[in-house]
């Protein structure tokens, strides 16, 4: 049976305190998660897996239970996963997820210890547009929802009729709480991360998962990331989207990255 969850704070390398929770008995393996999300959004997806690994599920800086500093660097959001790997008992498998999977691309490419690698999905990198700059402004002027709606219809993609539809949605102010985080997603994904250059770096087994019915854009983006590294294998996991699974993902990774009995 494994051990009660456990929820426990550490302390980056700027002094911001980072929350994360840690459940299972197994293997470790940490979860960096994307945009919109807090430990808490996975929370079913981190019981899954729990099932197999020692789980560290935390927050990222500026979002539930973490603190934030008053300037962003993606290189303090590498040393806020590096102080969750310290608390491993060994180096962990590190899950990424969405614009988290080319945090955690980067952050093993700069020396972050890793047993392995799963990039779930890991988008494009945009340069084209000044997205980040845009949100900051909206997030400044007190606008969050329009940051919001913003970061779901000219950069995800979401129609307009959709995104209406969620305005009253019990979840949107949670939304809006993490609007100023969209900035550091896009700094993520602005430029500040090559993933080709971090997966040239990377010498530990990576998998690429992507969803059979996600869009081509997706697809093209875990291909273009495996060719940089002729280790890296593309899994394409069939009927799934960008959407997280639990048991689908959970049993992938179980299968990837422990002895089978």
């Amino acid at each position: 049976m494994s051990p009660d969850p456990y929820t426990g704070k550490v302390v980056s390398t700027d002094g911001t305190v980072i929350a994360f929770d840690r459940r299972g008995d197994g293997p470790p393996l940490v979860l960096v998660l994307g945009a919109f999300n807090d430990r808490s959004t996975h929370q079913a997806f981190a019981e899954e897996l729990a099932t197999y690994f020692t789980v560290f599920n935390y927050d990222r800086r500026g979002r539930g239970g973490s603190g934030d500093a008053p300037e962003y660097s993606v290189d303090a959001e590498i040393a806020d996963l590096a102080a969750i790997v310290a608390q491993t008992s060994s180096a962990p498998v590190i899950f990424g997820y969405s614009s988290g999977a080319v945090l955690a691309l980067a952050a093993v490419a700069a020396g972050t210890p890793a047993g392995g690698l799963a990039l779930y999905e890991p988008p494009p990198v945009r340069t084209d547009q000044p997205f980040a700059e845009q949100l900051d402004r909206l997030v400044t002027a007190g606008e969050r929802g329009t940051a919001v709606e913003y970061f779901q219809t000219d950069i995800i993609g979401i129609p307009e009729s959709i995104v209406s539809q969620m305005r009253n949605a019990p979840f949107r102010p949670a939304l809006e709480a993490m609007a100023h985080t969209l900035v550091y997603e896009m700094t993520i994904l602005g430029g500040a991360i090559q993933p080709a250059d971090s997966a040239a770096a990377v010498s530990v087994p990576t998998v690429v998962l992507v969803g059979e019915q996600s869009p081509p854009m997706l697809h093209d983006s875990a291909a273009a990331i495996a060719s940089a590294n002729a280790a890296f294998r593309v899994q394409v996991l069939p009927g799934q989207n960008h959407d997280i699974v639990p048991a689908v993902v959970s049993l992938e990774l179980k299968d990837r990255f422990l002895q089978r009995h």
